[in-house]
Parts: structure tokens; C-alpha cells; sequence
């Protein structure tokens, strides 16, 4: 019998301090939906889950999903209260055309800075790109009180992970300029379900 039957509940193989892992259990957390949560880095039955064994993946009775970006989808149909992604196709697509920009321009550099392994000019590229991406962008949450959106969204579940990451990759951004992007991550920072969210290795990163 697989693993994947033999759970009942949903779970989520989640590694505690990527960035993707968190911004999955972030989704869970604004849909307010009960999840085992397993924080092992290669467990033993993972690997039946999941043929390229990496993290987050999920078991959802008889079906196993990875890549974190199927998974929130997924978990937006399943549980559709509150939507995450708009209603009409051509806010759909946009917002998951930031997503993969987010994913281009962001997670790369971040991933790159969390391994913390290569070449010091090489990092101190990455750091450099990261946050220079990051002010240039600051002046849209101006805007609107999410990313681009009246109301919280997908888009804003992979923004704020990276965000909550910047001090770990010792990047700091100037508050003047960037005030409507502190007042942003002061709001997603202190939401209940960002808390909730949280795992012990996250927490500690802003300490």
C-alpha cells in the first residue's frame, strides 16, 4: 500500500526554512485549512510522493503535487474561500505572470543567497540585484494595499515569504524611500495567518 493512501489527512512535506515551503503553508493558513504539517528534509516516503524528492509536496489522499506553484493553485480550487487569484481571465493571467516574475527576478537571487555557497562576487551580485529589484518596485504598493490587487492574492503569498527573508541575506532597504513597501510588509508581517505560518527556523531569521 503506498503512502499516499494510507494517510488520511492532508499533509504537507514542508522544509522549514525555503521559501516556497513558505509561501504554501501561508496559502493553507489564509484558507484556514487543517494540514499535517511534516518538517523533515527528506523524509523516507517521500520519495514515493514526489520522483524528484524535493520540498513542498503535497499528499491530499490519492493525490501527490509538488512544485509550489501547482500546489497553491490546487489548494485555491479545493478550498475557494477567500479566492486567491481574480475571478476573470485576464487578472488570472497577470497575476500569474508576476508570479513568474517574481520567481525570475527574486526567488533566484534569494535562493542563491540562502545557500550562501559560491563566490563572494557572485553573491554580492546577487544581493545587489535583489535589492535594487526590490526598491525599484517599492512606489507600486502606493497603489493598492496588496500587490497590484484590492485584496491579498497569490502574487502576495510568494512576495511576502522573500520579503520576511531580506535580513537573513543581510539586505536592508532605505525606509524613506520605500515607505509604501515597509507599510506592506508591516500589514502582511503582522497578519494572523503570516504568523501562523511561521515555523521556529522562520521566526528566528527577524530576531
Amino acid at each position: 500500500m503506498s503512502i499516499v493512501t494510507k494517510r488520511s489527512a492532508m499533509t504537507l512535506f514542508s522544509d522549514p526554512r525555503d521559501q516556497y515551503s513558505h509561501r504554501v503553508r501561508l496559502v493553507l493558513a489564509e484558507k484556514g485549512v487543517t494540514v499535517d504539517i511534516v518538517s523533515e528534509k527528506d523524509p523516507e516516503d517521500l520519495a514515493e510522493l514526489n520522483p524528484y524528492n524535493t520540498l513542498p509536496t503535497l499528499a491530499d489522499r490519492d493525490l501527490a503535487l509538488y512544485e509550489a506553484n501547482v500546489i497553491m493553485e490546487y489548494l485555491d480550487e479545493r478550498f475557494p474561500h477567500p479566492p486567491l487569484l481574480p475571478v476573470y481571465p485576464v487578472q488570472r493571467a497577470l497575476s500569474r505572470l508576476w508570479i513568474s516574475r517574481v520567481e525570475k527576478e527574486w526567488s533566484s537571487r534569494l535562493d542563491l543567497l540562502m545557500i550562501g555557497k559560491g563566490r563572494e562576487t557572485v553573491l554580492s551580485k546577487a544581493r545587489k540585484e535583489l535589492r535594487e529589484s526590490i526598491i525599484a518596485i517599492a512606489p507600486i504598493f502606493a497603489e493598492k494595499p496588496f500587490f497590484m490587487n484590492e485584496e491579498l492574492s497569490l502574487v502576495d503569498c510568494c512576495v511576502a515569504p522573500i520579503l520576511w527573508r531580506l535580513k537573513e541575506v543581510d539586505i536592508t532597504l532605505p525606509e524613506r524611500s520605500t515607505k509604501p513597501l515597509h507599510r506592506y510588509m508591516q500589514t502582511m508581517f503582522e497578519r494572523d495567518a503570516f504568523r501562523e505560518s511561521l515555523t521556529e527556523a522562520e521566526m528566528e531569521m527577524r530576531e
